[in-house]
């Protein structure tokens, strides 16, 4: 069957059956083959699938919600999107390889041969597929196309024809720059066909192949929309030119606000799902005030123009006054008024060269003042060995270019404040968005027999009530409103600190006020703190030296007056947030002397403030602050009567620009079966930017596993009175859907292996849970300015039509929109009802130690979290000393080895130190 035949044999495209195997020669004895084979065949697992959903729960009040999704009506489907890929070529047969280039070339085409193309629109995804409803009239199709001035532009239409505004203008050939007119080759071909009716199985419930590249079409379509209107494209969000929608965030970067939009398919048909998303554009304007505002200095001349280089290259200008636009390739060596080039003169019927400087130049021949830039580097917009030069002054950075860099912790603090919206102002720029965006008069949708409505989908939620909580002396309480607090209250289980001390690392403090006031508070708490054993001040003289020395110096102190090792030390840091001692401050504590530690750094201390800092100290001294009362009668549905032990599971990657650092895989596990309020956790290293946890089973003998789940069960086991468990309750934090098969059939089968490697007749029961955070679905109470009250739980009408999944808003959202989280139930072998599987999720959002709040997604996951958190600073600053390299995470020799984390001692490595 040919590929270009778009049917193949009869309608359904099935292939025609295969020739019969050839015969056997009569000197072959099959036999010995089929013997090798058969331990493999008994071997051959079985692929496990997401679950179905089981029911449908009905505990809690019922409420009445408005949602971010549209309802899609989808009156097409018995006809088939036909998928073409697209190759590019300049007129010699290079490949075109620029991007932005794509999309003009080919509504080029579809301008110049409309009547070819039988009419068709396209949805075209910029790069190398393209798609039609109903096929184009042939199954491969060549297209030679002229565009006049290309440039590096995406939102093209600003530029001029001519080329003018350069140094060497007067010398266009050796310029070469792409402004003239170009021809490209185009090359249609067929590369497959998909049915819409695929839409309409998915939304029975029925997911094929086809159904996730229908739905890619869709999305496409809107991507191709948004551009059209010279939108930035970011995935699935695209942001509009508007400078009412950008935010500055400080050091020369924009919050930019946009919109992110999918179709999804729901119990109650396909939806779109808008909603506001937020990207980060470097300041459009002059370079000069980009690099001021990037490198907080005062004027161009106090600028490090080394720095400046590494931030703008690559970056889009246009140059005034010919408005043409170029891409930043560097700058020149020496200032403008020195930096010379040849320039070309006809003088009669001979060329002349000259020297002449830049500046010169630009003011002498053509005229333009230059009121700055004279003893300022040049833009270099040319090629490597043919420089351009534009005084930097003339060149303005163009709207719209993404910043990738990680932001800073102010940034970042500041970018929340401003990106925040409340419930009612979120659902008008919704609503106002899908107004301008007129997607009735997208053609390509209106093909597909797509209408899109403009209410938001009404869902019933109920709201779960919050779970009894136990706190010192017996005392039961409610929360209310997803909070509490421990005025007048005593800690359900309180340590005692006997042995301890406080290092100051210059900060500006009343230590001795500080420690009174928090005995005195723990007191109310019910925790009994002696008078600390010393409080140590560093030496002034370290206070410049590099954060590992004044750790070191800071040690040495402390071991040289202590009588033994102190159960506890109260450490205060001079700056708030990522503050660059508390990596090596932590690693000495944890992996080389086993001693619980506590950073604080204080600015405001008051009662409240110590109460929280006391919180931490208690849980990771082996206290607990609060339980619910179903553990302390162990009364939890399942899992009190069978020992069940709960994991959280995380991995965190390094922020974007670092492509070398290790990924961090957490493990948390509750310990002392019937709690779930008491957990620890087990951490590795693992190649960056891999989302599978790698080292749940490591087998590295006969008889040795140095895997994270035989650290975490034999703890369980010898916290539990000598019980294993027989039940194992997975929560997986980050991954995506299309990663859900690898959870059940990688990482699960992990775990199962090291359990059968702790005991081989030894099998557990499995209940296996995502819990997604970055989705974009979100509710409203109609009608009230107020976010959904904590304990909202949603599994109707825009949940998965096959799968087992539910929204829950555990938490009290008090600024911006609630965000709820997206729990998915991949597996369930213990068989719990939909309500007391729902319900355990939202108890575990209350077991939370270190808040008096329930939280937004289970325990667990967020210890997970915090644990990989703290322990990659371990690595963090410990790069940063034998290393000084940030870039490239695969050298020439291959992939960097990662470092192996030190492990905790034992003193802390059960105690809950992520706290």
């Amino acid at each position: 069957m040919s590929s270009n035949e778009p049917d193949g044999n009869g309608a359904d495209g099935a292939l025609p059956p295969p020739p019969p195997p050839p015969p056997i020669p009569p000197n072959v004895i099959p036999i010995q083959a089929e013997l090798e084979q058969a331990p493999e065949l008994v071997k051959k697992k079985v692929v496990r699938v997401p679950i179905a959903r089981r029911g449908l729960a009905s505990k809690g009040q019922k409420i009445t919600l408005l949602t971010n999704h549209f309802k899609v009506n989808v009156s097409n489907i018995e006809g088939h999107f036909f998928h073409y890929s697209v190759a590019l070529s300049y007129e010699d047969g290079r490949p075109v390889d620029g991007k932005g280039i794509g999309r003009k070339v080919i509504d080029k085409v579809h301008e110049t041969y409309h009547s070819e193309l039988a009419g068709k629109e396209f949805a075209y995804d910029g790069e190398k597929s393209l798609f039609t409803v109903g096929p184009l009239p042939r199954n491969k199709l060549e297209f030679t196309v002229v565009l006049e001035e290309v440039s590096s532009n995406r939102n093209n239409g600003n530029c001029s024809p001519d080329g003018h505004g350069s140094p060497n203008d007067g010398d266009r050939k050796r310029m070469k720059r792409p402004y003239h007119s170009k021809s490209y080759k185009v090359e249609i071909s067929f590369a497959a066909k998909i049915p819409m009716q695929a839409i309409a199985s998915a939304l029975r419930g029925q997911e094929s192949e086809n159904f996730q590249e229908a739905i890619r079409v869709l999305d496409i379509i809107l991507r191709q929309n948004a551009s059209k209107q010279g939108c930035l494209l970011v995935r699935q969000s695209f942001f509009h030119n508007d400078p009412n929608s950008f935010a500055d965030v400080g050091g020369g970067v924009l919050g930019c606000r946009g919109f992110h939009s999918s179709f999804r398919t729901t119990q109650s048909g396909l939806s779109l799902n808008i909603d506001v998303s937020t990207t980060m554009i470097i300041q459009p304007g002059p370079v000069v005030d980009f690099l001021i505002a990037n490198q907080n200095v005062r004027d161009p001349f106090s600028l490090d123009w080394t720095k400046a280089k590494r931030t703008l290259k690559n970056l889009r200008i246009q140059a005034s006054p010919s408005n043409a636009e170029y891409k930043i390739t560097g700058l020149s060596e020496k200032a403008c008024k020195e930096q010379t080039f040849t320039l070309k003169q006809k003088s009669g019927s001979d060329e002349d060269s000259i020297e002449i400087t830049v500046y010169d130049y630009f003011v002498k021949h053509r005229h333009i003042e230059l009121r700055y830039s004279a003893d300022l580097p040049c833009i270099n917009v040319g090629k490597p060995k043919r420089p351009t030069y534009i005084p930097v002054e003339l060149c303005s950075l163009v709207s719209l270019q993404r910043y990738t860099k990680a932001l800073s912790t102010f940034q970042r603090a500041s970018l929340v404040e401003k990106s925040r919206q409340k419930p009612q102002e979120r659902m008008r720029v919704l609503s106002d968005s899908l107004r301008k965006n007129k997607y009735d008069a997208e053609p390509m949708l209106r093909s597909c027999g797509i209408a899109i409505n403009s209410n938001f989908i009404q869902v019933e939620g109920r709201v779960l009530p919050a779970p009894k909580l136990k706190v010192g002396n017996g005392e039961d309480f409610f929360p209310r409103n997803g909070r509490w607090n421990f005025n007048n209250k005593k800690f359900a289980q309180p340590t005692k600190i006997e042995r301890w001390a406080v290092v100051n690392f210059s900060a500006r403090c009343d230590t001795r006020g500080l420690v009174r006031d928090l005995i005195r508070c723990g007191d109310m708490k019910g925790i009994a703190i002696e008078a600390p054993f010393d409080v140590f001040e560093e030496n002034p003289q370290f206070r410049r030296a590099p954060p590992m020395v004044r750790v070191e110096k800071m040690f040495e102190e402390v071991q040289s007056k202590l009588p033994g090792q102190p159960q506890f030390i109260l450490c205060i840091l001079p700056e708030r947030k990522n503050s660059d001692l508390y990596g090596p401050w932590k690693r000495k504590n944890l992996a080389e002397f086993g001693i619980v530690t506590q950073c604080i750094a204080p600015t405001r201390v008051n009662d409240q403030y110590l109460t929280n800092v006391l919180l931490k100290i208690n849980a990771k001294l082996g206290g607990l602050n609060s339980l619910l009362a179903v553990e302390h009668s162990p009364s939890i549905p399942m899992v009190s009567k069978v020992p069940t032990i709960i994991l959280g599971m995380d991995v965190s990657h390094g922020s974007p620009g670092q492509s070398d650092v290790p990924s961090i895989a957490a493990v948390v596990s509750s310990r002392q079966w019937p709690l779930i309020s008491r957990y620890r956790a087990a951490v590795r290293t693992q190649s960056p930017k891999v989302e599978m946890i790698d080292s749940l089973y490591k087998r590295t003998s006969e008889t040795e596993d140095d895997g994270i789940m035989r650290e975490l069960l034999l703890d369980f086991y010898t916290s539990s009175g000598k019980r294993k468990p027989d039940q194992i309750i997975i929560f997986r934090d980050g991954v995506s859907e299309s990663q859900f098969n690898q959870v059940l059939n990688v990482e699960l089968d992990q775990i199962i292996q090291a359990c059968k490697f702790l005991d081989e007749n030894w099998s557990p029961k499995f209940v296996v849970i995502v819990a997604q955070k970055n989705h974009h679905t979100k509710f409203f109470q109609s009608g009230s300015p107020d976010n959904v009250p904590p304990g909202t739980i949603i599994d109707n009408k825009i949940c998965h039509p096959r799968n087992n999944d539910f929204y829950l808003c555990a938490h009290a959202g008090m600024i911006g929109t609630t965000r709820p989280t997206h729990y998915h139930v991949l597996l369930d072998e213990i068989g719990f009802s939909a309500d007391d599987l729902q319900e355990l999720v939202h108890s575990l959002s209350y077991v939370y130690q270190r808040s008096t709040t329930a939280i937004s997604v289970v325990a667990p996951v967020c210890y997970a979290h915090l644990a990989a958190t703290q322990i990659g600073q371990f690595i963090k600053f410990e790069e940063a000393s034998e290393t000084t390299s940030s870039d490239g995470g695969l050298t020439s020799a291959g992939a960097v080895p990662v470092p192996q984390l030190p492990r905790l001692q034992e003193k802390v490595c059960n105690s809950m130190f992520f706290c």
